[in-house]
């Protein structure tokens, strides 16, 4: 018996034939036991189940309104690959609150390709169920329907191919005609992404950073669109920072920084008094890390800091420990080179490079005339050529230095007591917005 007939059962039940051919194998030394044997034929066999020519789309779509906003994920593929297998695991492993059923567009008419529905929100008594064998129930069924009679799904695929559509239906909706107009238009549209395999990669690199998702209440920003302005807020008295912040302009180009003498005073979780009064900004804590640089990363982000800053002066373990769990975490490292002599050397031997650098002449080095290190820009953009790395400039930043700055190459300016020790801070904040860039539009709710 040839070894393609010995898996032709595989899974499930094997005859006494298929016993000895696996016994054979064992004995010519190709495995260990039977049951090796076995795993192997059923590992081989769902192999060639699914092959790599299987058609596996995915769609969703988010449309309508209120209590009965329609919300589709979707799956449509061939019966033989990774859809079927879900399209039949859907009919055969129920789950109380959630049984999958198949969409009709009446009672004994489905579409083609079949289609199954699953609840995602738990059906809990017989008002739940009669929304979904309803109009939810009829109104993908009639949206596959459609798609096939307009030409969307070709009608040669009609029995090889199945659709899973997952449905979610608030347990408050109550007006039946707008539940069925919503999954509807709702299933129609991701069947058509789904084909069309939208997004493209460029569409989601573009809206990434500008969309804003309906149901969160806050901006959860990055540093994608140099030059931006950090407003350091230094003063160590929380109150104060909290007028500085309540003046400054809305910008999607300023950032936030909670200063080291006010972390000093009132500690990390001054962070969040900063949050509740800066909710959509991006906030940087600059901790001036020297030691222990996991622990302090750890600190900052527990209290939702978007950035955390060590100091250059720091050991190189020091700073690659801090780089690598902010790049665990997901937020950004920066590094202060104040007081580094050759900051490319220091740069040069760590692991990792950060995400920001900072080029920071100290004020106590800006009082006795001291001059900026903007100088270094151009170094360490030679030196780390297609790297991607933000650098600020710090000390002394005025509206008539920032353009020479960014003209230097600076990606932030970061200043202090020119805006945070102003009389008017609004005005001092929009003498540097010219040097920035226009607004993103953040509040675009994209369901196209």
């Amino acid at each position: 018996m040839g070894e393609e007939k010995g898996l032709v059962r595989a899974p499930g039940r094997i005859t006494q034939d298929q016993y000895k051919f696996l016994e054979g194998l064992v004995a010519e030394g190709r495995f260990a036991s039977v049951s090796e044997a076995m795993r192997a034929a059923i590992d081989r066999f769902g192999e060639r189940r699914i092959s790599t020519d299987s058609v596996y789309l995915i769609g969703e779509a988010l449309i309508g309104e209120g209590d009965e906003v329609a919300h589709i994920d979707l799956l449509v593929g061939d019966k033989s690959g990774p859809v079927g297998q879900a399209f039949a695991n859907s009919l055969s492993n129920l789950s109380a609150g959630h049984t999958p059923l198949l969409a009709v567009i009446r009672p004994n008419l489905p579409p083609k390709p079949y289609t199954v529905i699953v609840p995602k929100v738990t059906v809990k008594n017989m008002e739940d169920v009669g929304k979904i064998f309803g109009p939810a129930q009829t109104a993908v069924a009639k949206a596959i329907a459609d798609a096939v009679e307009e030409g969307m799904v070709p009608k040669e695929v009609l029995d090889d191919w199945v659709v899973v559509v997952s449905v979610f239906i608030h347990p408050k909706a109550q007006d039946q005609r707008r539940i069925y107009q919503y999954n509807y238009s709702a299933t129609k549209l991701a069947l058509s992404r789904a084909l069309q395999k939208y997004p493209t990669l460029d569409k989601i690199l573009y809206e990434k950073d500008r969309a804003r998702h309906p149901l969160v209440s806050f901006r959860a920003p990055r540093l994608w669109r140099p030059p931006y302005l950090q407003i350091a807020l230094d003063n160590p008295d929380i109150e104060a920072a909290k007028r500085v912040i309540e003046a400054v302009p809305r910008n999607d180009s300023i950032i936030i920084e909670a200063g080291t003498p006010l972390i000093k005073r009132y500690g990390v979780g001054v962070l969040q008094n900063i949050r509740e009064a800066a909710r959509d900004s991006f906030v940087i804590a600059d901790l001036k890390t020297m030691d222990v640089g996991k622990v302090e990363v750890d600190m900052a982000f527990e209290e939702t800091a978007n950035a955390v800053c060590a100091a250059g002066a720091a050991s190189k373990e020091t700073l690659d420990e801090f780089v690598y769990e902010a790049r665990r975490l997901a937020i950004y490292s920066c590094v202060d080179l104040m007081e580094v002599n050759d900051p490319v050397a220091k740069l040069r031997s760590l692991e990792q490079l950060p995400d920001v650098v900072i080029l920071h002449r100290a004020i106590d080095v800006e009082q006795k005339g001291g001059q900026p290190r903007w100088g270094y820009i151009k170094e360490i953009r030679e030196a780390f050529k297609g790297k991607k790395l933000l650098i600020a400039v710090a000390g002394g930043i005025l509206p008539s230095t920032a353009k020479v700055a960014l003209d230097a190459g600076a990606d932030i300016l970061i200043v202090g007591r020119y805006i945070t020790q102003s009389r008017d801070v609004e005005r001092a904040v929009e003498e540097f917005l010219p040097c920035l860039r226009e607004d993103v539009d953040l509040f675009r709710v994209h369901v196209e």
